[in-house]
């Protein structure tokens, strides 16, 4: 149910008959007047079927509930669109709300338009845990139907819209989950697809939500500007004018107005004070052609400096979402800087409307506008990526991630464009050209320099990634990525191969196990082991084993279990021997971790301890922590290392050295002369003379440690170095 929402479904019931037919039903007539003539009854017909199916139903403001449908299907006309987008609008709570069913819709409007209320419907709350899961779930099947037709968010973004315009109903909790959600979410999504009037007021009604007070601070200092200001605006759209008059351009000059909201980011986000923000002039140049844009442009620098590195040209290379503009910054006559956007009225209507722009649905046989294109791009990427989210929840914050609001532009090797978010990795790059590039990237050449994968791009930039086959991604990796496509590909990616590490040490270990007992996984009956398996609802030997390695089965009662249901118990075993131990040669992944407490490194004595849910994590048999998990002995794994072990490996060293200027470039030189990487330094303890600090550092294993330590104590500053 929407919010603003609140009456119960009661029976149908057209509305009452000999009465004036209401203004809200005439105003949507009056804006949908571009329709053809025979459309119109339609829209009519639609609020008979509407206002019968919500009869009886109120807003929380105490209004009928079909004003607001009324309402969404007004939004849509004010943006131009076709008949089925407008009764959809209308009918859009009707399935969820009322006994209408979607057959009854596709009966009497079509299958095109049960199709879009059956995409903007949410689903039944009850099936989920929670709100917060509800939402994400709803977002996932909005997104799905949005990839068959694009006029499904439209009507979303129209419904949300008229929501955000009523919300004073709502309680002040639900006020602020609904504004918080429109800024997070709804807001962006307005903006990834070009509809800069619907995101403007998106956030702005937003804001004013969230923040009552800030908006009304800054609304008043809008309100109350000074009339210098105001008069040096006019001084500089006359002069404006004229250099664009005086080469002859037929054009639209008008002043860019800021909204609170607007404001209010640039204040948060640059630091900025209010009269500093204020103190920018904007402005809006609209012309016939694209030629006409660049003289446009080289008028407007005849009459005002331009900054230096201030000029964007999104006309040659467009945003994301279609938008084109020149954009320029010049030095203004009061000090003051001067923004100016140039555009074409076709790049205006796009740039405020996006893919409701000149809407070509089933019109004529017009291919789409750019911005419609890109949108189905977006949104068929975003399709890809859910289908490898674990949970709708991991896939909306993985949109959430994907909403940024600038781009950069970058080029492969053979001079494709490629756009992604702000602050972009290298790694991003690798997964915009393909998940198989992503997966077996290890470096890149940006600007045929060799960078690493993190490293974050900027527009311009010509970008080669470097990849092998035997790379895989690193749980690391997930640190500085920022798109939602390469996010969801490495964490599908890992997963995949944890579960691989998991069947292998699970089969070892169960193999360990059993031979304990004088028995196999190859001497168990198959038909036994496939009876077990179903009775615990295991789809295949390899699930249980992934379980055994995770701990939540542990070995020997893994073991024991198996002998039971093969009737094997009290064979020929040798359940009086110990088990031989596994062997851990570093690369078996999240199925086995190392303990922060006592950071065993190969060629320690140690231990395996199950932990439910984690697999095995290892200890040094020296750990302080040893005690209290000797008190679960079942859990205790028998493991030793690999003679084949290989790898970087965290430790600790404790320092003592005297406390001199220099004293941690020598002991950091040291450090990198030895071939270890630190990962971090701490003071722990630090005075005029002395000072004590953890090095946090890798190393391959006892060997190299040995040498790490004897090099530092080589150094005169150093007056005694210990393993923590």
């Amino acid at each position: 149910m929407n919010p603003g929402h609140s009456a119960q479904a009661v029976a149908n019931g057209p509305p009452p008959t000999g009465e004036p037919v209401p203004g809200y039903v005439l105003e949507l007539e009056r804006l949908a007047s571009y329709l053809p003539r025979e459309q119109l009854p339609l829209l009519r017909e639609a609020w008979q079927m509407g206002a019968a199916a919500h009869a009886g139903q109120t807003r929380k403001s105490g209004e009928p509930y079909i004003t607001h449908p009324m309402a969404v299907a007004g939004v849509l006309a004010e943006l131009g669109l076709d008949v089925e987008s407008l009764i959809a609008a209308i009918l859009h709570d009707t399935i969820e709300d009322t006994p209408l069913t979607r057959q009854d819709i596709a009966t009497r409007f079509g299958e095109d338009v049960a199709d879009l209320v059956d995409g903007v419907t949410k689903l039944d709350k009850l099936k989920f845990r929670d709100r917060q899961e509800a939402a994400a779930e709803s977002f996932r099947k909005m997104l799905l139907a949005m990839s068959r037709d694009l006029r499904v968010i439209m009507i979303k973004l129209a419904d949300r819209l008229h929501n955000m315009r009523t919300l004073g109903a709502q309680s002040g909790e639900a006020r602020g989950r609904i504004a918080r959600e429109t800024l997070e979410i709804y807001a962006p999504i307005a903006q990834r697809l070009g509809m800069s009037l619907v995101k403007s007021e998106l956030q702005n009604l937003g804001f004013r939500a969230l923040y009552p007070w800030r908006h009304a601070i800054l609304e008043k200092h809008i309100r109350s500007q000074p009339v210098v200001r105001r008069e040096s605006m006019v001084q500089v759209e006359v002069k404006l004018s004229q250099g664009l008059a005086r080469e002859g351009l037929e054009h639209r000059l008008v002043s860019r107005i800021k909204t609170p909201w607007s404001i209010y980011n640039k204040m948060q986000g640059e630091g900025k004070s209010f009269d500093q923000v204020m103190d920018v002039f904007g402005f809006r140049v609209v012309v016939r052609s694209v030629p006409d844009c660049y003289r446009a442009l080289g008028a407007v620098h005849a009459q005002f400096k331009p900054l230096d590195g201030r000029f964007r040209d999104f006309i040659a290379i467009p945003k994301a979402n279609g938008y084109q503009s020149l954009h320029t910054v010049l030095f203004g006559p009061y000090g003051s800087p001067i923004e100016v956007q140039i555009r074409t009225e076709e790049m205006d209507l796009i740039a405020e409307r996006g893919i409701a722009a000149h809407w070509t649905y089933k019109h004529g046989g017009e291919s789409p506008n750019s911005a419609q294109s890109r949108a189905h791009a977006w949104i068929v990427d975003l399709i890809d990526s859910q289908r490898a989210a674990g949970s709708s929840l991991e896939f909306l914050e993985n949109v959430k991630v994907d909403l940024f609001p600038d781009e950069v532009y970058l080029f492969t090797p053979k001079g494709r464009i490629l756009s992604l978010p702000r602050s972009s990795t290298a790694l991003d790059f690798a997964y915009a050209v393909h998940t198989d590039v992503g997966n077996q990237a290890v470096a890149a050449r940006v600007d045929k320099k060799l960078v690493p994968l993190k490293t974050k791009l900027a527009s311009g930039q010509t970008v080669e990634i470097i990849a092998a086959k035997s790379a895989a991604p690193k749980p690391q990796w997930l640190e500085f990525v920022v798109t939602s496509k390469a996010r969801t590909a490495i964490r599908h990616q890992l997963k995949q191969l944890e579960h691989e590490d998991a069947v292998q040490l699970g089969h070892r270990m169960l193999d360990r196990a059993l031979e304990a007992m004088g028995s196999s996984l190859e001497k168990l009956p198959a038909q036994r082991l496939e009876s077990f398996l179903a009775e615990h609802r295991f789809p295949r030997l390899e699930a249980f084993l992934a379980e055994v390695a995770l701990g939540n089965w542990m070995p020997s009662q893994a073991a024991q279990a198996l002998m039971a249901y093969a009737e094997l118990r009290g064979g020929r075993g040798r359940s009086g021997r110990l088990q031989e131990k596994i062997l851990i040669n570093g690369t078996e992944g999240g199925v086995v971790s190392f303990a922060n407490c006592c950071q065993p490194i190969p060629g320690d004595e140690i231990m395996g301890y199950h932990t439910a849910g984690k697999g095995v994590v290892l200890h040094r048999l020296d750990c302080s922590n040893l005690a209290e998990f000797r008190k679960s002995p079942e859990r205790w794994v028998p493991i030793d290392w690999d003679p084949n072990v290989a790898g970087d490996y965290d430790t600790s060293l404790i320092v003592d050295v005297e406390n001199h200027t220099g004293v941690l470039a020598q002991l950091a030189a040291a450090l990198a002369q030895s071939q270890s990487n630190i990962e971090r330094v701490d003071y722990l303890d630090r005075d005029m003379n002395a000072a004590q600090l953890r090095f946090a550092i890798q190393v391959r294993d006892r060997t190299h440690l040995a040498d790490v330590i004897r090099r530092l104590r080589r150094l005169n500053v150093v007056q005694g170095v210990r393993r923590q």
